[in-house]
């Protein structure tokens, strides 16, 4: 079957939240994130994500079948706790595009997708007058318990996009990790100018 991947806006994001939030469930269940995914908390979550002017899900579907998606939005439309480490470092946060999740099911990895996923977010932050765009990734000690054998980070991907990592700029956040219960987890956030 065929492997499509677009961007979808405006109306066109109701559609695609459900799957979005099956998504986020599954993928960040996995090492790094260890997130004990709430269907309740993903619909809210998203739902608000999706009423944000100038949002986007790029979406990668096989024949009708959602494979992965990775959002994207402006700064300004999302949450307080999200705009002010990046307000604190000087972002111009009207000029600033937030990247939120980007999901892919494991046996889609390799193929390109993660590039389309930024290609899309970028050109949608570029007609939104954006001068950069950033997003966080969890931060997790290199022996952690939980980490798998083999397991390789993102970063040189992220590095190879143009993005570096942001020094001294965190978030903190609480979320129920996988046999763990409630607890807050650090956010390392990366940026580059567009």
């Amino acid at each position: 079957m065929s492997l499509t991947i677009a961007p979808v806006t405006g109306a066109g994001l109701a559609q695609v939240i459900p799957t979005l939030a099956r998504l986020r469930i599954a993928v960040f269940r996995d090492f790094p994130y260890l997130y004990d995914g709430d269907a309740a908390y993903e619909a809210d979550y998203l739902a608000a994500f999706a009423a944000a002017e100038g949002a986007v899900i790029v979406v990668a579907r096989t024949g009708d079948a959602i494979v992965g998606a990775a959002t994207a939005a402006p700064l300004a439309t999302q949450d307080v706790a999200w705009q002010g480490p990046l307000a604190a470092a000087g972002f111009d946060i009207a000029r600033t595009f937030y990247f939120g999740e980007s999901v892919l099911l494991g046996e889609y990895r390799g193929r390109g997708i993660g590039h389309a996923f930024f290609d899309h977010r970028e050109a949608q932050a570029r007609a939104h007058g954006a001068t950069h765009t950033a997003f966080c990734s969890v931060i997790r000690a290199a022996d952690h318990p939980a980490r798998p054998a083999g397991y390789r980070p993102l970063d040189a991907f992220w590095r190879s996009r143009g993005y570096a990592p942001l020094t001294g700029v965190t978030a903190s956040f609480d979320w129920k990790t996988v046999g763990g219960g409630e607890g807050r987890h650090e956010l390392q956030y990366w940026a580059r100018r567009l």
